[in-house]
C-alpha cells in the first residue's frame, strides 16, 4: 500500500495502526496539501459484501458528526478492491498513556478533559449515535491539549435497524455499563456510565473494578458497589465524588440522563469545587446490601457469558485510529495480533466462563441430588416486612423454611424489625430452603459538632466525616466573625441528631460594605477636601501635582482618583493632585538673534521671563547659536553660544 494513491488524492506514506478489520495509514492529501489518516478494510474482509456495506454505512453515519472534540470522517471511497475511510490526522497521545505516565491526573485537569469528552458524546447522541466503547484508549489528547474522541467504528446508530443488535457487547469490560454486561438494551446513558468510569480512572489512577477475567469484571459492574473515588484520592472535592458516583449508578434511571446535564455539573465544579451536586433519588429496593439466594443461580452470569462470547466472535473488532504515539502494547482489550492473539483471548475467556459455569453446574447438581427435579414440595415465602426478629423466625419455621440472620442495616424503621428478606414474599421455594433476613439497626443518634468559627471547608469535612450529608450553606455579613468562617449552625452544638437530619450552616461574608457617593472636590482647598472625605469614611491623600490651564485651579484640588458621583466603598484610599499652571512653549528666536551681543541676548531673555540663561563663550562676543533650538517653556535652561569679534585695524595710508 505504501506509495499508492487512493481517490486520485490520498498518497499513502506509512502504516500507523492495525486492528481486527482494518489497517490505518498516514497519507498526504495532494489536493489540500495536508496529512490525513486512511483506514483501509482488510482484503479478507472486502470479500464479504455485508461487512463492506456496514463499513461504509457506519462511516457515513459518523461523518455526520461535526464537532471539535471528535476525530472527523473526511471522506469514504472505494478503488478496485480497496475500501477506505479518510479521517482527520491527530498527533498526540491517548488519555490512557497520560494516566499511565502520571499515575493520576489532578482533578481540575480531569474535569477539563471530561467536559470535552461529554461534548463529543452530546454531539453523537443528538445525531442518534451511541459510542458504546468510551475508554481512555479511544480518547486522544493533541499536542495543544485538545481532546478528540475516536473509534466510533463500533458505534451503533439508533436510526439504523442493521446497527442495533443489543445483545452484542462491544468495548472493554473495565468500562462496560451494567446493561452492556447483561446484554440488554443500551441507550445514551451507557456512554455516560463509561464516561464516569473514565473520570474515576483519571482522578484515582485505577479502574473501579479489577478481576482476572472479563466475565468477573462484567459481573462486578452489575452487582458490586464501587469504592468512592474520594476514599482513594482524598484531594478531589466531594462535589466531584458525588458526580462520579451518580454517573456510575447501576440503574440507568438513577444516572445522568443526558450529556448536557453532566457538562453543566462539571462546569459548576470547575467554577466552584464546593458546588452542590444533586444526589440521585434513593430507591428502597436498590440498597447497598445484596442478598444472594442459596440455590437459584443468577441469570446475570449467563447473560454476561453470552455478551462476552458475542464480543470475541464479533467481526467488528476494536480497530481504533492511532498514530505511532497511540500504540498501547499492554492493552489486550484493544488490540488483536492476527488469529493467534484472537484465539488466545478467546481461550482465556472460555476458561473464565467454564469456571463460572462449573460453579453453576455444581449448584444445579446439588439441587438435583437433593431431589430438586423429583417433585420436592415447595412452599411460599411469607411476608416478613415489619415483623420483629422473633416473629419473622417463627413465621419462617412455621412455613417449613430455614431462618438465616443476614445482619442489620441502619433504617428509619424501629430497631429489630425486618426491613429486607430474600427470597421475596410469595415466591415458591423448596421446603427447607433458607430465608435470609435483615433487620433494622435503628436510627443512629449523633451529637451535633461545634462548628462555630471553623472555616467553611473544615466544617464541611467534619460533617462528611460524621456522614451528615444533608446540610445547607447560607451566607451572612458579620462584624465579629472573620469572612469564610462559621457564624452559627442549626441545630446548635451538642444537640442529638440523626444522620439524615437537615443542618443549616451560616458562614460569614465579613463586615458588610457600605458605599458612599464620591464628592465633588475639584477647585477646593487641600484641607477642605481631606475633611470631606474623612466625614464619608474615605481615606484621602495628596499624591502630587497636575498641570492646569485654568488659573483658578492653581494650588487647588485639580484631579481625583475616583470620579465625582461614583459609588466608593468606605475605607477606600482616594488620591488627590494639586493644580499647577501649565507653561506655554515659545521659540527663543522670538527674543534674540544671531549676531547680537551675547550679554544683550541674555538680558533680553531674562526680561522675557526665562529663568535659566547661561552664556557659553565671551559675554562681549556675538551670538552664533543657542540650545535648545525648538519651542520650550520659560523654565527650561537656555545656553547661548558666542564668539569674540576681533577688532579690525584699518590699513595704513601709503601716502603717509
Amino acid at each position: 500500500m505504501i506509495g499508492e494513491i487512493l481517490g486520485n488524492r490520498y498518497e499513502i506514506e506509512e502504516k500507523i495502526g492495525e486492528g481486527g478489520m482494518s489497517v490505518v495509514y498516514k497519507a498526504r492529501c495532494n489536493k489540500l496539501n495536508r496529512y490525513v489518516a486512511v483506514k483501509v478494510l482488510k482484503k479478507e474482509m472486502s470479500d464479504n459484501e455485508d461487512i463492506v456495506n456496514k463499513f461504509k454505512r457506519e462511516a457515513t453515519a459518523i461523518a455526520a458528526l461535526s464537532d471539535n472534540n471528535i476525530v472527523n470522517i473526511l471522506d469514504v471511497g472505494s478503488q478496485d478492491d480497496i475500501n477506505y475511510i479518510v479521517m482527520e490526522y491527530v498527533k498526540g497521545k491517548t488519555l490512557k498513556e497520560l494516566i499511565k505516565q502520571f499515575g493520576k491526573l489532578n482533578y481540575e485537569t480531569a474535569i477539563t478533559i471530561a467536559i470535552q469528552i461529554a461534548k463529543a458524546l452530546e454531539c453523537a447522541h443528538k445525531n442518534n449515535i451511541i459510542h458504546r466503547d468510551v475508554k481512555p484508549q479511544n480518547i486522544l489528547v493533541t499536542e495543544e491539549g485538545l481532546i478528540k474522541v475516536t473509534d466510533f467504528g463500533i458505534a451503533k446508530s439508533t436510526s439504523s435497524a442493521t446497527l442495533t443488535n443489543t445483545t452484542t457487547i462491544m468495548g472493554s469490560a473495565h468500562y462496560f455499563s451494567p446493561e452492556q454486561a447483561k446484554g440488554t438494551l443500551v441507550d445514551n446513558r451507557t456512554d455516560l456510565y463509561s464516561l464516569g468510569v473514565v473520570l474515576y480512572e483519571m482522578v484515582t489512577g485505577r479502574v473501579p473494578f479489577e478481576a482476572d477475567s472479563p466475565v468477573t469484571i462484567a459481573l462486578k459492574h452489575i452487582q458490586e458497589e464501587v469504592v468512592p473515588p474520594k476514599q482513594i484520592n482524598s484531594k478531589i472535592p466531594e462535589s466531584l465524588n458525588k458526580l462520579i458516583i451518580k454517573a456510575m449508578e447501576k440503574d440507568p434511571g438513577m444516572r445522568y440522563q443526558n450529556a448536557r446535564d453532566i457538562i453543566n455539573d462539571l462546569q459548576k465544579i470547575k467554577e466552584d469545587p464546593n458546588a452542590v451536586i444533586k444526589d440521585v433519588v434513593e430507591n428502597e429496593e436498590n440498597e447497598h446490601t445484596i442478598i444472594m439466594g442459596s440455590v437459584n443461580a443468577p441469570d446475570n452470569t449467563k447473560s454476561v457469558n453470552k455478551a462476552l462470547e458475542d464480543e470475541y466472535y464479533e467481526d467488528d473488532e476494536d480497530d481504533e485510529y492511532y498514530d505511532d504515539d497511540y500504540y498501547d502494547e499492554d492493552d489486550d482489550d484493544d488490540e488483536y495480533d492476527g488469529k493467534k492473539k484472537k484465539k488466545k483471548s478467546y481461550k482465556n475467556l472460555i476458561i473464565g466462563v467454564a469456571v463460572v459455569l462449573g460453579l453453576l453446574l455444581l449448584g444445579v447438581g446439588a439441587f438435583a441430588i437433593s431431589g430438586g427435579f423429583s417433585g420436592t414440595k415447595t412452599v411460599k415465602v411469607p411476608d416478613l416486612k415489619g415483623m420483629t426478629l422473633e416473629e419473622a423466625k417463627k413465621a419462617i419455621e412455621d412455613a417449613g423454611l430455614e431462618y438465616v440472620d443476614a445482619g442489620t442495616e441502619k433504617s428509619d424503621e424501629e430497631e429489630g424489625t425486618v426491613i429486607k428478606f430474600d427470597p421475596e414474599a410469595g415466591k415458591e421455594v423448596e421446603k427447607g430452603s433458607e430465608v435470609r433476613v435483615i433487620t433494622s439497626a435503628g436510627v443512629t443518634k449523633i451529637k451535633m459538632p461545634n462548628l462555630v468559627e471553623e472555616t467553611e471547608a473544615d466544617a464541611k469535612a467534619t460533617l462528611d466525616k460524621l456522614n451528615l450529608k444533608n446540610y445547607d450553606i447560607k451566607y451572612e455579613f458579620s462584624d465579629d466573625i472573620e469572612k469564610g468562617k462559621v457564624i452559627s449552625t442549626n441545630p446548635e452544638k451538642d444537640k442529638e441528631i440523626t444522620e439524615d437530619a437537615a443542618i443549616t450552616i451560616v458562614v460569614s461574608e465579613g463586615k458588610k460594605t457600605t458605599y458612599q457617593p464620591m464628592p465633588d472636590l475639584i477647585g477646593k482647598d487641600r484641607d477642605e477636601a481631606i475633611r470631606e472625605l474623612t466625614k464619608l469614611n474615605l481615606d484621602g491623600s495628596v499624591v502630587g501635582e497636575v498641570e492646569v490651564t485654568d488659573e483658578k485651579l492653581v494650588g487647588k484640588i485639580a484631579w481625583t482618583s475616583h470620579a465625582y458621583g461614583t459609588s466608593v466603598a468606605e475605607g477606600t484610599k482616594i488620591q488627590l493632585k494639586i493644580g499647577k499652571l501649565k507653561e506655554e512653549k515659545v521659540f527663543v528666536d522670538s527674543f534674540i538673534k544671531v549676531g547680537m551681543k551675547a550679554s544683550d541676548a541674555k538680558k533680553a531673555l531674562e526680561d522675557a521671563g526665562f529663568t535659566k540663561v547661561v552664556i557659553n563663550g565671551d559675554s562681549n562676543g556675538v551670538v552664533v547659536k543657542w540650545d535648545p533650538p525648538e519651542a520650550i517653556t520659560k523654565s527650561t535652561k537656555v545656553t547661548i553660544f558666542s564668539e569674540k569679534v576681533e577688532e579690525q585695524v584699518p590699513p595704513a595710508d601709503p601716502k603717509e
